[in-house]
């Protein structure tokens, strides 16, 4: 019996870096950064919320829900600050700047109900795009 204590312990141990300031503040980020409602922003009333000739989308649907970006505090340059802070604390490594973002770590420190959030942000606010299923980090201008 007592040889299965410890096996059985670890299947509710919660990993202790999960609760680590910054990881806990990537989320809440995560939770903040969009929105209720469709975009309002000129452009998109201008067009009607036509974005088809948006390099970044505004608008998103997330369980049902319509949101949309708040552009104050979801550039590249903010995500890039808020991920960076939260990869260092989680993996006690510096983030690569360049070339692939390693997806599956940034998802290891993220709320699962928050995956297609962080999927939506990163190319919304030009941080990262999709090449051939692997996500690369794009050089930060603003």
């Amino acid at each position: 019996m007592s040889a299965e204590q410890p096996l059985i312990a670890d299947l509710f141990e919660v990993d202790k870096r999960l609760t680590l300031k910054p990881v806990v503040d990537f989320n809440a980020y995560l939770r903040n950064v969009f929105a209720d409602g469709p975009c309002r922003c000129h452009r998109c009333l201008e067009l009607n919320g036509d974005e088809s000739g948006f390099s970044h989308r505004h608008t998103f649907t997330f369980d049902d829900r319509t949101v949309h970006r708040r552009f104050a505090n979801s550039a590249g340059s903010d995500v890039l600050q808020m991920l960076k802070k939260a990869w260092l604390s989680y993996t006690k490594n510096e983030l690569p700047l360049a070339g692939q973002l390693d997806l599956d770590t940034v998802r290891t420190f993220t709320d699962a109900a928050l995956h297609a959030r962080l999927l939506a942000l990163l190319p919304a606010s030009g941080l990262a795009r999709e090449v051939e299923g692997a996500w690369m980090l794009q050089a930060q201008v603003d």
